[in-house]
C-alpha cells in the first residue's frame, strides 16, 4: 500500500511532493512522459538547438519555495533580465519597462510626459495591491457552508488586511477588479503601445479579450506575485527545465519518488473513496491518498467513472470553461534579429520579454478571430530570445526565439484540424514580427510548432488551457475549480487536487502545489 500517490510531475505537483514528504509522508511521483517539468521543460527541438518548450518565465516561484528546495544550492542560476518587458510601436519606436522606475519613466517620456509623471504612482498602486492580494493567494479559501473556527480567523485577518489598504485603495479595488483592462489602462495612461504592454497581463493565456469583463482581476492576480507593471521575465540557465529537475531532486531528498514513462489511465475506486489507480500497462497501484496535479476535467472526466460522481458535481465540472487559445512556436536563428527602435546595447535590451501587440485595439481585434474558431492574422506575441542570457541553448552564434502566439482557438472553424494548421499558425508569426523585425524571417533555420490540440494530447493540457481553466471571476479563489471544493479536497475520500485548476492558478509560483500539500497534511494527519 502506498501511502501518497502524485499523477504529475509538473512543478506544483513536485513542490507538493517536496512539502509532504517534509511533513512525514511518502509520495509516489507518477509522470506518463520520460522527463519531469510539465509545462516547465526544457527541450532539444533542432540539432545543437534547447528551447524553453512552453513556459519561457517563471511567475516567479515564491521566494519560500525557492528557499526551502534550496534550488539556487542544487545548482538553480536564476537570470532577472532587465529591461523586463520591451514593447514595440509600428511607427519604429519602443518602450523599455525596467526593474528600476525612473529608468522605465525616462523610457515613456519621449512618447508621453503625462504617462511618465503618472507610472511611478501606477507601480505604487499595484505594489499596494498586490501585497494585499499575495496574502489572500497564500490562503485556502474557506468553506462557504460550514467554515470552521480556523477559516474564520484567516477571514477576519484578511478583512483587517483589506482595512490596511485604506479607503482609496479598498474602494479602487472592488471597483477594478470586474473591469475590462481596457478601462483600467485607459484611466491611468494615453500611449497606445504603453496601454497595450500592461493590459498583456489580463489576458494572456485566457480566452479573453482587452475589453473582457473581469479581465483587471487577471492582471491583479498576476502582480500579487510581481507587481512591477512589465511583468516577470525571470528563467534560469538551462532554462526553465533546469529548474524543475532541481525541484525534483530536492523532493527525492525529502523523501519522495518519482517514475517517469507511468501513465495514471483510471482511478480505483471504492464506496465514494479512491483507493488507488491504474496505469497503461494494466497496473494497479493501491495507495491511501492520491492527489492529481491534472487538470480538473482531465481528473474527473477521463480519470474517473461518471457513474462515481455526484451528478451535480459532474454537471459543474463539466461546464468548468477551458477553451485554450495559445500556441507556442520555437525558432531556432542564424543570428540575433535587429528590432527597430532597439538601439544602444541590443543583447541587453532584447534579454528580457518582447511585446508585440501595439495596441489595445490590436489585441481585441486579435481576440476577435479566435470567437469565431479562425486562428488570428495578426497575433498578440509575447517573445523571449533566451540565447542571450544563456548562449548555452544554441550553437556559437546562434539564437533561440521563443514565441507565445494567441489567439488559436482549439476548436477551429468547420471542425477543421491542426494537422493541417501549424505551417499556416508559424506563418503568421513571422510574418507579424517581421513588421518589428524586417529580415526575420531570412535568419530561421528551423521551427518547432505546438498547437493547442499539441497542448493537449502531448503535454497533456486539456482544451489546450495553459493555465487549466480560465482565469475568469466565476472560476477564481472559493470557485476554482468550482463552488463547494477550492480547498484541494474532491468530493471522493482520499482524492485532492493540487494543480493550476486550484485556487491561485495562475503562472509558474509553485502556489497551487505549496498550498494543496498544507491542506492535504491538516486533512490527513
Amino acid at each position: 500500500m502506498i501511502d501518497t500517490l502524485i499523477i504529475g510531475a509538473g512543478h506544483n505537483a513536485l513542490v507538493a511532493a517536496f512539502y509532504l514528504a517534509k511533513g512525514g509522508r511518502k509520495p509516489l511521483v507518477l509522470e506518463r512522459r520520460p522527463i519531469v517539468g510539465g509545462c516547465a521543460i526544457t527541450e532539444d527541438f533542432a540539432p545543437g538547438f534547447k528551447a524553453p518548450t512552453l513556459a519561457h518565465a517563471f511567475g516567479p516561484l515564491r521566494p519560500s519555495i525557492v528557499r526551502d528546495m534550496q534550488l539556487e544550492r542544487r545548482g538553480v542560476q536564476f537570470l532577472r533580465p532587465d529591461p523586463r518587458l520591451i514593447a514595440l510601436s509600428r511607427d519604429g519606436r519602443a518602450i523599455a519597462l525596467s526593474t528600476d522606475v525612473k529608468r522605465s519613466m525616462d523610457a515613456i517620456r519621449p512618447f508621453s510626459t503625462k504617462d511618465a509623471e503618472r507610472y511611478p504612482e501606477f507601480c505604487d498602486t499595484l505594489a499596494r495591491v498586490g501585497s494585499f492580494l499575495n496574502g489572500l493567494i497564500e490562503t485556502t479559501p474557506p468553506s462557504i457552508d460550514s467554515p470552521s473556527a480556523n477559516e474564520m480567523w484567516e477571514l477576519l485577518k484578511t478583512g483587517r488586511r483589506f482595512r490596511g489598504l485604506g479607503k482609496k485603495y479598498a474602494f479602487a479595488l472592488l471597483r477594478w477588479a470586474p473591469m475590462a483592462v481596457a478601462d483600467f489602462v485607459h484611466e491611468w495612461f494615453e500611449t497606445e503601445v504603453l496601454q497595450a504592454a500592461i493590459a498583456a497581463r489580463g489576458i494572456f493565456g485566457t480566452a479573453m479579450g482587452a475589453w473582457s469583463a473581469g479581465t483587471t482581476a487577471v492582471l491583479l492576480l498576476a502582480a500579487a506575485a510581481d507587481p512591477l507593471p512589465g511583468g516577470s521575465s525571470i528563467s534560469a540557465v538551462g532554462g526553465p527545465g533546469a529548474v524543475t529537475r532541481a525541484m525534483a531532486e530536492a523532493a527525492r531528498e525529502a523523501g519522495a519518488e518519482i517514475r517517469t514513462g507511468a501513465e495514471v489511465v483510471r482511478m480505483l475506486v471504492k464506496d465514494e473513496s479512491v483507493v488507488g489507480v491504474a496505469l497503461a500497462d494494466g497496473t494497479e497501484m493501491l495507495a491511501r491518498t492520491v492527489v492529481s496535479s491534472a487538470d480538473p476535467r482531465r481528473t474527473f472526466l477521463r480519470l474517473v467513472d461518471p457513474m462515481d460522481l455526484e451528478p451535480g458535481f459532474l454537471t459543474r465540472i463539466r461546464n468548468y470553461r477551458m477553451p485554450g487559445t495559445t500556441a507556442k512556436v520555437n525558432f531556432a536563428l542564424r543570428a540575433l534579429p535587429a528590432f527597430r527602435g532597439i538601439s544602444g546595447d541590443a543583447a541587453a535590451m532584447l534579454s528580457g520579454r518582447v511585446h508585440v501587440g501595439p495596441g489595445i485595439d490590436y489585441l481585441e481585434h486579435a481576440y476577435d478571430a479566435s470567437k469565431y474558431g479562425e486562428i488570428s492574422t495578426e497575433p498578440y506575441l509575447d517573445v523571449s530570445l533566451p540565447t542571450i542570457a544563456d548562449p548555452s541553448l544554441a550553437p556559437s552564434g546562434r539564437h533561440v526565439m521563443s514565441v507565445y502566439m494567441q489567439y488559436a482557438p482549439f476548436k477551429l472553424r468547420d471542425g477543421t484540424s491542426w494537422e493541417h494548421q501549424s505551417s499556416r499558425l508559424a506563418d503568421s508569426i513571422l510574418r507579424t514580427i517581421e513588421e518589428y523585425a524586417p529580415g526575420l524571417t531570412a535568419l530561421v533555420e528551423h521551427r518547432q510548432v505546438i498547437t493547442p490540440a499539441d497542448l493537449e494530447s502531448t503535454y497533456g493540457l486539456t482544451g489546450g488551457h495553459v493555465f487549466h481553466g480560465e482565469l475568469a471571476l466565476d472560476q477564481l479563489f472559493t470557485m476554482r475549480p468550482t463552488l463547494g471544493w477550492a480547498q484541494y479536497r474532491t468530493p471522493l475520500r482520499n482524492l485532492y487536487l493540487c494543480g493550476s485548476g486550484t485556487h491561485p492558478g495562475h503562472g509558474l509560483t509553485g502556489g497551487s502545489g505549496q498550498n494543496a500539500a498544507r491542506e492535504i497534511l491538516r486533512a490527513t494527519r
